[in-house]
């Protein structure tokens, strides 16, 4: 082809954590419908799911560093697919949690000097209480039980996993 040609060592960039991210988010938000709650303790029954919307964040750290802003894109695309895939209510829902955390994030990443994995880390503490209760509140609507203390704390700590493993990985190389 022409454009080989002229551009040989160019080939087109496979976007792997941009496509994991894409497909991350309506998978987890269509498995909040259905998947069972657990039950640890009396009283104390959280939706599974919460604990893996951590691996939302880390996704999205590793395709903004693929496509920087555009990830703005590809989490339309996601809320899109949500949409088809869970309805309205729930890409609205999941659409306001992003909000939230993409503001939070831009407002760190912007006003402070911190290294990149301070920032990572202060981000996801101050935005995964906020976006998390946003979520869990409009998902009650559509799903009885969802608004319970251990979903926020369940899906708190998820997302806190994610950011402590993103975290460690950028502190490796900054040593």
């Amino acid at each position: 082809m022409e454009l080989e040609r002229e551009y040989p060592n160019k080939r087109p960039r496979i976007l792997v954590f941009t496509l994991i991210y894409i497909l991350l988010i309506p998978l987890i938000n269509w498995s909040f419908t259905w998947a069972p709650f657990w039950e640890l303790l009396p009283g104390w029954a959280f939706n599974p799911v919460t604990v893996v919307t951590g691996l939302v964040l880390v996704a999205r750290d590793f395709a903004q560093r693929e496509i920087g802003h555009y990830v703005l894109i590809a989490m339309g695309i996601a809320l899109a697919l949500t949409y088809y895939t869970s309805g309205g209510e729930l890409a609205f829902a999941s659409g306001l949690a992003f909000l939230i955390s993409e503001v939070v994030d831009w407002a760190m990443f912007t006003f402070t000097k911190y290294r990149l994995s301070t920032r990572v880390l202060l981000s996801s503490a101050l935005a995964a209480p906020i976006d998390t209760t946003a979520f869990l509140y409009v998902a009650e609507n559509i799903r009885e039980g969802m608004f319970t203390t251990p979903n926020v704390v369940m899906s708190i700590v998820g997302k806190m996993v994610g950011a402590l493993f993103i975290w460690w990985l950028l502190r490796r190389r900054q040593m």
